[in-house]
């Protein structure tokens, strides 16, 4: 099962989507398709930033999270966080906050994250990671 990042719904709804995403997304069974309350947020900000952000967030929420399940950050997610973030800055190797969120979510729901940003999750021990986009 996968967990799409915010890059990778947005490329949904892009006039020229990239075409390798587009196959490889058809060929998955739409059960096995979630995503994240945390890209739900970045879609959102994406949004409201746009002229016409109310128009774009309801094509957002038509084509892409009408379509898709959306996992909470909870409890479990959060410890698992907590963890990762101390873990990358130990390294010397921190990411973005939403991106330690997304990978929280993942690792405890035993998903493999899709992105076009794959440098970052590779980054989080024993996370799953595949770029649709080549």
């Amino acid at each position: 099962m996968y967990l799409l990042d915010t890059n990778v719904l947005s490329e949904i709804i892009k006039k020229n989507p990239n075409q390798n995403f587009i196959t490889k997304l058809g060929t998955v069974p739409s059960p096995a398709i979630l995503t994240a309350a945390i890209c739900v947020m970045e879609l959102r900000y994406g949004a409201m930033k746009r002229g016409n952000p109310f128009d774009f967030w309801q094509r957002i929420e038509q084509q892409i999270l009408s379509k898709v399940r959306i996992l909470e950050f909870s409890y479990n997610e959060a410890i698992k966080a907590g963890e990762l973030l101390h873990q990358l800055y130990s390294m010397g190797q921190p990411i973005g906050l939403e991106d330690v969120m997304i990978g929280s979510i993942a690792l405890c729901n035993d998903l493999t994250v899709v992105s076009g940003n794959t440098k970052h999750f590779e980054k989080i021990s024993g996370l799953q990671v595949e770029n649709w986009f080549s």
